[in-house]
């Protein structure tokens, strides 16, 4: 009758050693640090100094009549923030704002001594079908940068190779 009772109970059914020994018991969890803490590698002012110079780059060439360097710069930018460890929190809006002021510079440089920007970009506001105000054509060519900057961004985060954790 004993063992009557013992059906469907937890080891019942013994049949020797089958399965697989049971793992090792793992030691205590690693600590969990915040993801707001500091991880980044390098001076802040050193990063600074990089986004003034790409801002510099941007704008010369804008001047130039280079159209693609936000993406050249957003490109860097990417394969920089792999190795530097920078968070997309951080590197989407640093890259969006060098790129919105490296074109943002020599525009209202221009406008600045005189040349017609605000006609134009009312023109081209309205050639592309939008309202035909300037403001909508400047922010349409910001907006054009900032894009090139992102996509550059996006690139150089995935070709860089991933750094190894410590």
């Amino acid at each position: 009758m004993a063992d009557l009772r013992r059906l469907g109970k937890r080891g019942s059914y013994r049949l020797g050693r089958l399965g697989i020994p049971a793992p090792p018991r793992a030691g205590p969890p690693a600590p969990h640090y915040p993801s707001w803490t500091q991880r980044r590698r390098g001076p802040v002012t050193a990063w600074i100094l990089a986004c003034l110079a790409a801002v510099a780059v941007i704008a010369a060439g804008a001047a130039a009549g280079w159209w693609f360097l936000p993406f050249a710069a957003g490109l860097a930018a990417g394969i920089a923030a792999r190795y530097g460890r920078w968070r997309l929190r951080v590197t989407v809006p640093a890259t969006a704002a060098v790129a919105a002021a490296g074109w943002g510079i020599p525009l209202a440089w221009a406008a600045w001594h005189g040349t017609a920007v605000m006609a134009i970009a009312r023109i081209l506001a309205a050639l592309a079908g939008l309202p035909a105000h300037a403001t909508t054509g400047i922010a349409v060519t910001l907006s054009v940068a900032v894009i090139q900057a992102l996509a550059g961004l996006w690139l150089g985060r995935a070709l860089a190779p991933r750094p190894p954790r410590n």
